[in-house]
């Protein structure tokens, strides 16, 4: 899942990027109001995490100008502006979720995963396909119930397309959503990190193809019982 955040305290914004990119997640760093919305013209977020106190345009400007394009991006907002009337007026711009700081990166953690719920209509924090299945909130995947090692892209890719199971998605769609704006769109890093997320699930499910790629198309995860019907 990709990530778009928006902070003008260089340090504060090291600290958290660091700590979201160890959780898995693609993060892209404005730290300016412009700057956001340079960022938000040219990729596609799955969240947005935003300061309100930002040089050039305020946050609620941003919130407002990026509310207006889309209605459906989860927005949350993580400022020193702790007053309920900040907090009121920041979920009335449209924010879906209001953190004050200093807060707990837990928490903010918590709070991302509880709306990328709600943005993928994915009630709760089970995911499975077959004999596949992730815990998100535990980061835990098994296949049979045994417990899969998984590097954190590989993690990544494969929480994706859980979300879209039974759905071919481009390549370019994966790469917006699971690698930072700086990948470059021509290496064979997707190629890589899918083959090695197939082969370790498939030494553990078996014979059966789980993540198929469709040449031209992109990639799904599916699974039948007729895919094992022989085994």
């Amino acid at each position: 899942m990709k990530i778009l955040l928006v902070e003008d305290e260089l340090l504060l914004s090291s600290v958290i990027s660091k700590g979201l990119r160890k959780c898995g997640y693609a993060v892209d760093c404005g730290y300016d109001g412009e700057e956001a919305l340079d960022l938000y013209d040219v990729n596609t977020y799955d969240i947005i995490i935003l300061d309100l106190n930002l040089p050039k345009v305020d946050g609620l400007e941003v919130l407002q100008s990026i509310r207006q394009l889309n209605a459906e991006i989860k927005i949350i907002i993580l400022s020193a502006r702790s007053a309920v009337e900040d907090k009121i007026k920041g979920l009335d711009f449209g924010a879906n979720d209001y953190l004050a700081k200093p807060f707990d990166f837990f928490e903010l953690e918590a709070r991302i995963r509880n709306l990328l719920r709600q943005s993928f209509v994915q009630q709760r924090t089970q995911l499975s396909c077959g004999p596949v299945c992730m815990d998100t909130a535990k980061k835990l995947v098994t296949v049979h119930q045994q417990a899969l090692e998984l590097t954190k892209k590989e993690h990544s890719l494969l929480e994706y397309l859980l979300y879209h199971q039974d759905r071919v998605i481009s390549a370019e769609e994966i790469i917006e959503h699971v690698w930072d704006s700086e990948v470059d769109l021509f290496s064979n890093s997707l190629k890589y990190h899918i083959h090695s997320l197939k082969k370790k699930l498939s030494a553990v499910a078996g014979d059966s193809e789980i993540i198929k790629n469709y040449r031209g198309h992109g990639y799904v995860i599916s699974y039948a019982a007729e895919d094992v019907s022989d085994q």
